[in-house]
C-alpha cells in the first residue's frame, strides 16, 4: 500500500473509530432488557462482525489471497471509499441517536419500548446497519484488496440474519403496527414503491 493509499485507509479507520467512540459513550444510557436473545444467538452475529473487523484493520504483512488487489490503487477511488466510509458512519451514528435509549447491542425489546418513525428511520427499519454496510463497502473500497470485500459480504449475512432476529422480536410486541411500518419501509434500503 503506498502512502497516498494508506491516508485514505487511515482516514477510514479514524471515522470508524470515532464510530466505536460514540457507541460506546451512548451505550451508558438504556432502557432495562424486557427480553433479549441469548448468549449463543449473539454469537452468531457478534463473531463474523469480529471477523469482518480483524480481516479489515489487523495488521498483518502478508495476507496471501485476502491481500490480492480488487480495485488498483487510484486516488479518486480511495477518496470516494474514504468519503463512503465518513457517510456511513454518520448514518449509524444519527440512526442510533434517534434509537435513544431503545437501542442495545443485543437483539432484544427495552422496557417501555418505541418503535421509532423519525430520522432515517422513516424510509428504513435498520439505518443502523446500512450506515455501517456503507461504511463498510467504502473502507473496502479505499483498501481494495479481497479481505475487504470478504469482510462486507460477512457483515452483511450477519446483519441480514440479525435484522430478521429483530423483526421477529418487534413483530411479537408490536404485532400489526411492525407489520404495518414493514409494509412502509425497506429492511437496509428505503422501499421504491
Amino acid at each position: 500500500m503506498n502512502a497516498n493509499s494508506y491516508f485514505w485507509f487511515e482516514f477510514c479507520a479514524y471515522c470508524w473509530l470515532a464510530f466505536i467512540v460514540y457507541w460506546l459513550v451512548s451505550a451508558l444510557k438504556g432502557k432495562e432488557a424486557k427480553r433479549t436473545e441469548t448468549w449463543q444467538e449473539r454469537m452468531r452475529h457478534s463473531l463474523p462482525m469480529l471477523a469482518a473487523y480483524i480481516l479489515t484493520f489487523v495488521p498483518v504483512s502478508h495476507y496471501g489471497v485476502l491481500g490480492a488487489r480488487v480495485v488498483s490503487a487510484y486516488a479518486p477511488l480511495e477518496i470516494t471509499g474514504a468519503l463512503i466510509t465518513m457517510a456511513g458512519v454518520s448514518l449509524a451514528i444519527w440512526a442510533r441517536w434517534h434509537l435513544g435509549t431503545n437501542w442495545s447491542s443485543t437483539v432484544s425489546i427495552r422496557a417501555d419500548h418505541e418503535l421509532i418513525h423519525t430520522g432515517p428511520y422513516r424510509a428504513i427499519r435498520h439505518p443502523i446497519y446500512t450506515g455501517m454496510l456503507l461504511a463498510f463497502a467504502g473502507t473496502a473500497l479505499a483498501l481494495g484488496e479481497v479481505r475487504g470485500v470478504l469482510a462486507f459480504a460477512i457483515v452483511l449475512i450477519a446483519f441480514y440474519f440479525k435484522a430478521r432476529k429483530e423483526e421477529s422480536f418487534l413483530t411479537q410486541e408490536f404485532g400489526e403496527r411492525f407489520a404495518e411500518r414493514a409494509r412502509q419501509t425497506g429492511m437496509f434500503l428505503p422501499r421504491l414503491s
